[in-house]
């Protein structure tokens, strides 16, 4: 390009009108052409000093009476393009503004008055004015690409952290489904077996009662977790039937019965009138009693809990509670029960407490959201119909 932008500036130096000849001598064109070219070979790097470099070399052959044309000023465009191109709108204004003016003037003042007025003046502003234009758009598209790239990075990142906060709730939920499938049931499992073991020589018949019982205990694991499992692989087809129904308060009884059988007296009270759930939020309170149960079964000490719902207008009162004196686990890595509940309270809008009471033993209390009932339909008769269901009855008369 360099090559180019020389030969096109000696050409332009050799340029002739009807009211203007070039200087003979070509050689000072020649010199400041090569100049220009070497100074435009590096305005991709130093755009300032490629434009003060060219602009000067300009300056001087128009200073020596050469006709600015757009073929003489190539290496002062090109320099502007790139300045334009790769700076700001403000050191473009204070860089291509000056030029023009430094141009305009050199090539003027080495004019007779009128020789070519418009060519020297106007035309140089209009070519100067379009690099300057061209560089601009020129930035000004690289900027909006640069901008398209950056939005796109960032959507793409998002969407990883997006990703990668589903798995980490997929995780979580899971973990939860499978600690509330099989921690209950291998807690009575493990409190049955111990029992049986303690009662095998003294009472053998109660030690088969309870190992019957371990049976089924075992047994309803099992099914729980083949249920989980089978819904964590499920393909969402709409004909796939879950193998059991999803576990509620109508399945408290059956829960009792095995703490009960596990050696836990488990005493259930119900205040206010029973009300529907919705299928969130009757998992959620099965869900909470069964842990609740659960913990007891493993650190009650008085190996008695009691459970006690309350039915209010809009929330569900649930209360679990053991009069004995509350053991800390020592497994390592417990808790997870209790986060679970908290996990399970606050995805259906309710809130959870758990922790030891004033006058001894633990308690968790748990306020979940209930449907609002339908108001009653209340037939209103209008004052046209009853005074015609009263002159029916007076004709009946």
């Amino acid at each position: 390009m360099a090559m180019a932008l020389c030969a096109l500036t000696i050409f332009g130096a050799q340029i002739s009108t009807s009211e203007f000849s070039p200087p003979e001598n070509v050689w000072p064109a020649r010199i400041l052409a090569f100049v220009c070219g070497a100074a435009v070979l590096k305005s991709r790097s130093h755009p300032r000093a490629a434009l003060a470099v060219t602009v000067a070399a300009a300056a001087v052959m128009t200073g020596l009476d050469y006709l600015p044309s757009p073929l003489l000023l190539a290496p002062v465009i090109a320099a502007l393009y790139w300045l334009a191109a790769l700076t700001d709108s403000r050191t473009t204004a204070i860089y291509g503004y000056p030029t023009m003016a430094v141009l305009v003037a050199t090539s003027l003042s080495a004019a007779p008055l009128g020789d070519n007025i418009m060519l020297r003046s106007v035309g140089t502003v209009v070519w100067l004015l379009l690099a300057l234009s061209l560089g601009g758009m020129s930035r000004f598209r690289r900027a909006y690409l640069e901008s398209v790239q950056a939005r796109a990075a960032h959507a793409e990142r998002t969407r990883e952290e997006e990703a990668r906060l589903r798995v980490a709730e997929e995780r979580m939920r899971i973990a939860r489904e499978l600690h509330d499938a099989i921690a209950h049931h291998m807690a009575v499992a493990n409190a049955q077996a111990g029992t049986a073991a303690h009662l095998a020589t003294t009472q053998p018949e109660q030690a088969r009662k309870i190992l019957t019982d371990l049976v089924g205990t075992t047994s309803s694991a099992l099914l729980e977790l083949s249920a989980t499992v089978s819904v964590l692989r499920e393909t969402g087809a709409p004909e796939a039937d879950p193998l059991e129904p999803t576990p509620g308060l109508s399945r408290l009884p059956e829960l009792v019965a095995r703490c009960e059988s596990a050696g836990l007296t488990v005493t259930v009270t119900t205040e206010g009138r029973a009300r529907p759930l919705s299928p969130g939020v009757d998992l959620t309170a099965y869900r909470i009693i069964q842990e609740a149960l659960t913990n007891a079964t493993k650190h009650a000490s008085d190996h008695a809990a009691r459970v006690r719902l309350v039915y209010s207008d809009s929330r569900l009162l649930i209360t679990v509670t053991n009069e004995g004196t509350a053991v800390t686990p020592s497994l390592p890595g417990g808790g997870y029960g209790l986060m679970g509940m908290r996990e399970r309270a606050h995805s259906v809008g309710g809130d959870l407490r758990a922790g030891p009471r004033p006058e001894g033993g633990f308690e968790v209390a748990t306020a979940l959201p209930l449907q609002p009932e339908p108001e009653p339909q209340i037939q209103i008769q209008t004052q046209t119909q009853a005074e015609a269901l009263a002159e029916r009855q007076e004709e009946n008369r």
